[in-house]
């Protein structure tokens, strides 16, 4: 049972407040965890993801557990380019406060932005589904986790690859390549197991190798200031960012 006094803390503004159990005041929501903690929330989430990618939970615990040294690497990158520094500095997020979902759809077609908007439709999928960070122990990190979460699905809209587990593997590929996250690493790496012969022929003769090439070439995706480009046309937004156009087979898919 917790004492009272380390229930109560000051904030930033001086005032006294009472800290949720399980939470403290480094940001809202961070759980604080141990080193070993973290290895057996890291072991347990990874079992879980493998048996059942659609555990976004286990996911972005594993995420969060496994990405503090790519996370900071990703830190250095953004920092290093003027858009990055620029998005570290203004910590832009992505929600249906942020975002108007009319005004995508309104967009014209070939556009960045109805692209994005056909993704979110098309997949019954919202920006406000992704979760919240709470096992980073840094908040500049924890924004950096959370951009890339926020951004994922904008990676797959300009990539042109479709939520499936193809195209999944495909983007964490690049994701692996760019950012270093272990989360996206084992993804690329155990995510093709669950394709069928059909689906992993394919993987291997087109996906793979686009999706590395993609990794390679490509301008560092986490520092493109993606709301800033809804109305670009997407085939010269893949051009200016150094993207490879998908497959013709995954824009049929």
């Amino acid at each position: 049972m917790a004492r009272e006094d380390d229930r109560m803390y000051v904030d930033g503004n001086g005032q006294l407040r009472e800290r949720k159990l399980g939470y403290d005041e480094l940001y809202p929501g961070h759980i604080p965890t141990s080193t070993l903690q973290k290895v057996l929330l890291s072991i347990g989430s990874a079992g879980m993801s493998l048996l059942d990618p659609s555990r976004d939970d286990m996911i972005a615990t594993l995420g969060e557990t496994t990405g503090t040294w790519a996370l900071r690497s990703i830190k250095e990158k953004m920092e290093a380019d003027p858009t990055g520094q620029r998005i570290l500095t203004e910590q832009p997020v992505i929600n249906t406060n942020t975002v108007s979902i009319d005004y995508l759809g309104s967009l014209p077609e070939g556009t960045f932005g109805k692209k994005y908007w056909h993704f979110l439709s098309k997949n019954g999928f919202s920006p406000d589904a992704r979760l919240p960070i709470h096992f980073v122990d840094d908040p500049e990190l924890k924004y950096v986790m959370l951009r890339y979460r926020q951004v994922h699905d904008l990676f797959h809209s300009v990539l042109g690859m479709p939520p499936h587990m193809l195209g999944e593997v495909a983007v964490k590929w690049v994701e692996a390549l760019q950012t270093g996250l272990p989360m996206c690493a084992l993804g690329a790496l155990f995510g093709p197991l669950r394709l069928g012969p059909k689906h992993t022929k394919k993987y291997l003769e087109t996906y793979l190798p686009w999706a590395i090439r993609n990794g390679q070439n490509a301008k560092f995706l986490m520092a493109v200031y993606w709301e800033e480009h809804w109305e670009d046309d997407l085939e010269t937004l893949r051009q200016e960012l150094n993207i490879e156009p998908p497959p013709i087979i995954a824009s049929k898919s």
